[in-house]
């Protein structure tokens, strides 16, 4: 379980319960995304990467053909059971691990290149950024990506996280515009802003693509019972069939932060 006053008004959640519907549902980044990694040179071959709050391993999964060498942690077991589950599926050889972001036990500088996809703001900040730094080869960069629904535009996105509120009330993930990923102050001690960027796509899905989606979601899978839930999928679905096609694409954005780590002596 997760708690943080700062998510959700304080209630708990664990990503474990959704762990099936995320390994379903979840994998939807767009190519463009992926495209825009490794255009920055992320990810590559040669590269050794480690995916923080790596889920089921979406990440390391799609980016596996591009040659980089990929290790992915994450706090969830459930998670990282999916995750090799599946890379071992696709014959990938990746490395997963559960543990905390905070307390990765790697040695220092083990790696180029460090991705956080949608997690960053889970993550104790005072104890990560010197830890990442630490972690990174001279130069290494801290690659942060955040993609979300914009409900104020899209309709079927507007009225589905609607009903995610009508059952979770306490649900923060919501009525998102489009922003910058907000980066901590301590930071800036350690790295400095490579680049910034904030693109939209839009993700296409089906009915029931979509409707897995939202279950797959903090407010939902990861927060009700399990009867709730269900009363979610149900409720949910027959929206749907109201507002929406069988195929659809829902308008998303996405934001992309790259941090380089600062030389050594920035202690000086």
């Amino acid at each position: 379980m997760i708690k943080n006053n700062s998510i959700d008004h304080g209630k708990e959640f664990d990503w474990g319960r959704a762990s099936s519907d995320y390994a379903k549902y979840r994998d939807i980044y767009p190519p463009k995304l992926y495209q825009k990694l490794l255009d920055m040179d992320l990810c590559t071959e040669g590269q050794n990467v480690l995916d923080l709050g790596t889920g089921t391993g979406v990440l390391p999964r799609n980016l596996y053909p591009y040659g980089a060498s990929f290790t992915g942690t994450d706090i969830s077991e459930n998670q990282i059971e999916q995750a090799k589950n599946m890379a071992e599926q696709a014959g990938m050889d990746i490395d997963f691990f559960c543990m905390p972001a905070e307390a990765s036990e790697f040695p220092d500088q083990s790696f180029d290149v460090i991705t956080a996809c949608q997690c960053f703001f889970y993550f104790n900040h005072t104890r990560l950024a010197p830890k990442l730094h630490g972690l990174l080869k001279k130069d290494g960069r801290f690659a942060l990506i955040y993609m979300a629904w914009l409900p104020f535009e899209d309709v079927i996105a507007g009225k589905s996280e609607e009903l995610v509120l009508k059952y979770n009330p306490e649900w923060t993930g919501c009525k998102e515009t489009r922003h910058p990923i907000e980066i901590p102050d301590i930071y800036p001690r350690y790295f400095e802003r490579e680049s910034e960027e904030i693109f939209d796509v839009k993700v296409p899905f089906t009915r029931e693509s979509w409707n897995g989606r939202m279950k797959a979601c903090r407010g939902i899978g990861a927060s009700l019972s399990e009867e709730k839930t269900e009363q979610f999928d149900t409720e949910h679905m027959a929206l749907l069939e109201h507002i929406a096609p069988q195929e659809f694409s829902v308008l998303h954005y996405t934001a992309i932060s790259v941090l380089r780590a600062k030389q050594a002596g920035w202690r000086a």
